[in-house]
C-alpha cells in the first residue's frame, strides 16, 4: 500500500484564496502540498524539492502558466503539470497538452474531477517507481548469482530447486554475504513472483515494535496507535515474507510466529479477529541457530518449522576466485553513481583487494570500493585511500597486522559494553535491561553466554 505523502504537489496561483482552497482539499486527501504565488517562486521551490506534480494557474503576471509549463518540461522532465484556469478554451487545452501538460482543469468544475486526475498520476508515479526499483534489484542481483566457485555453484543449484517449491527456507551465513539477495532471487523464481517481497530485520526493532511491524495493530490498541496499521504478514499475502536475523527474535514473538505458521492466520494487536494469510516464509540468521536452540534462546518447534530447506552461503574469503568479477562490478557501479571516470588503479590497491580476507564479506568489499571511488582524483585510485586495518580497544585505536572475525569482534565489544552497563546499574538486572532496551531474559542469556558477573 503506497502513501500519498510520498507524492509531492506544488500549487501555483497568484490568487491567495485559490491556493489555500486547493491546498486544503489536497492536504485532506493525504498529499504533501506546497504552494507558490508566481512562476518564479515555483521554479525556486523546484530547485529545492523533488516535486511530482505542479498545478499551475494559466493567467499570472510576469510568467504565465504556459511559460512555466515550458520551463518545467525543459528543466524537470519527470515533473508532471496540470494547467488550471477559470477561462478554458479548446485551443488553450490542446496547446497545453502539446507542450507536455498531463491534463487541463477548469476551476468551475467539481473538485472531484481534479482529484481523479491526480489519483491517476499518483498511481502511475508509484508504478514507475516500483518498476525502476525492480529493474535495479534485478541488475544488482546479477553479480551475486554468477560464480566460478564450485561450492557456491552447488548453493545456486539448491536455490533454483528450492524456489519452485513452497517450502519454508532458512538461509544461514555470516553478516554481509548477501542473504537477502538470495531470498529475493528465490522469490523471483517462485510461483509467487507477482506478489510482494516483504523484508523485516528482526534485530533492528524493539520487541514491541517488531510485534506491531509483523502483525499490525488496531486503532487505540496502545498509546500512540492513532490509526489501524496493516502488518507485514498481511502485506506479504500471496507473496514472500523474509525475516532477516530471525535468531534475534524475542521468545514471545517466536511463539506468536509459530502459531501463525501452523494456523495460517494472524491477529492484529488489539483485535481477536483472525485474518487468513497465504505466503512463503524465508528466514535468515548469522547466528549459530543450533546453539541458540540448545541454550533456550530459540524455540525448537519453530526451528523445525522454518528450516524445511537450509541454504548456507559461504563467506567471501572461501570464494576468492569471484573477487575480480565483484571488484570490476563495484568500480563500474560507483564510478557511474559518483560520475567519476576511473582510468587507473594503482597495483597495491589491486593486490590489497585481491588478498584481503573481508571479515565483513561482500558488504565490506562494496564499502571499500565506494570509498576508493569517492576519494579518487583525476581518475586515479590510490593506495593511500585504502582504509587502514584497525582494531578498536575501548576508546583507543591500535594498529594490527591481523583482523579478527567480525562476529568475534562484535561479541568482544558487546561483552565489554554489557559488563560496563551492569556495573553502572550496580548489578540491577531490571534497570540494566531497560537501559539496554532488551528484555530481562535476553540480558540473562547474554550474561550466561559471556560468563559475566551481575
Amino acid at each position: 500500500m503506497t502513501s500519498k505523502r510520498n507524492f509531492k504537489i506544488l500549487i501555483v496561483d497568484d490568487e491567495k484564496d485559490y491556493r489555500e482552497v486547493f491546498k486544503m482539499i489536497l492536504s485532506d486527501e493525504g498529499y504533501w502540498v506546497s504552494s507558490a504565488s508566481s512562476g518564479e517562486d515555483a521554479l525556486n521551490i523546484l530547485k529545492r524539492e523533488n516535486i511530482n506534480l505542479v498545478l499551475t494557474d494559466l493567467i499570472m503576471p510576469k510568467m504565465d502558466g504556459m511559460q512555466l509549463l515550458e520551463r518545467i518540461k525543459k528543466e524537470y522532465a519527470d515533473t508532471e503539470v496540470i494547467v488550471v484556469t477559470g477561462y478554458g478554451t479548446i485551443e488553450t487545452a490542446v496547446s497545453a497538452i502539446k507542450k507536455g501538460a498531463f491534463s487541463y482543469f477548469i476551476k468551475s468544475r467539481k473538485a472531484e474531477e481534479l482529484l481523479i486526475e491526480i489519483e491517476k498520476l499518483e498511481k502511475l508515479h508509484h508504478l514507475e517507481k516500483d518498476n525502476k526499483y525492480w529493474r535495479n534489484q534485478q541488475n544488482r542481483n546479477v553479480y551475486l548469482l554468477k560464480t566460478k566457485n564450485k561450492k557456491y555453484e552447488n548453493v545456486l543449484k539448491v536455490i533454483n530447486k528450492a524456489a519452485v517449491s513452497n517450502a519454508s527456507i532458512l538461509i544461514t551465513g555470516e553478516s554481509g554475504v548477501g542473504k537477502e539477495i538470495v531470498a529475493r532471487r528465490i522469490h523471483e523464481l517462485s510461483s509467487r513472483k507477482n506478489g510482494h517481497f516483504v523484508a523485516v530485520n528482526c534485530q533492528s526493532l524493539s520487541e514491541n515494535l517488531l510485534e506491531s511491524e509483523l502483525f499490525g495493530h488496531e486503532k487505540g490498541a496502545f498509546t500512540g496507535a492513532n490509526e489501524r496499521r496493516i502488518g507485514r504478514f498481511e502485506e506479504a499475502d500471496d507473496g514472500t515474507l523474509f525475516l532477516d536475523e530471525i535468531g534475534e527474535m524475542p521468545i514471545n514473538i517466536q511463539t506468536k510466529l509459530l502459531r501463525t505458521l501452523e494456523n495460517r492466520t494472524i491477529e492484529r494487536i488489539g483485535s481477536n479477529r483472525e485474518i487468513s494469510v497465504n505466503l512463503r516464509l524465508i528466514s535468515a540468521t548469522n547466528r549459530n541457530i543450533y546453539k541458540a536452540v540448545e541454550n533456550g534462546d530459540f524455540r525448537e518447534d519453530l526451528f523445525y518449522r522454518i528450516n524445511t530447506i537450509i541454504i548456507n552461503i559461504p563467506p567471501l574469503r572461501d570464494r576468492k576466485e569471484d573477487l575480480p568479477m565483484f571488484i570490476d562490478f563495484f568500480f563500474n557501479k560507483f564510478s557511474k553513481e559518483q560520475k567519476k571516470e576511473i582510468t587507473f588503479i594503482e597495483k597495491k590497491v589491486k593486490d590489497y583487494l585481491l588478498t584481503y580476507n573481508y571479515p565483513g564479506n561482500i558488504r565490506e568489499l562494496k564499502n571499500i570500493i565506494e570509498r576508493l571511488v569517492v576519494l579518487s582524483e583525476k581518475g586515479v585510485v590510490r593506495k593511500d585511500d585504502l582504509p587502514e586495518n584497525r582494531i578498536r580497544k575501548g576508546n583507543n585505536i591500535q594498529h594490527s597486522d591481523t583482523i579478527m572475525p567480525l562476529k568475534e569482534y562484535k561479541k568482544k565489544v558487546e561483552s565489554k559494553y554489557i559488563s560496563e552497563a551492569l556495573a553502572k546499574c550496580n548489578g540491577n538486572i531490571t534497570k540494566t535491561s531497560q537501559i539496554l532496551n532488551i528484555s530481562r531474559r535476553q540480558l540473562f542469556n547474554k550474561i550466561t553466554e559471556y560468563n559475566l558477573k551481575p
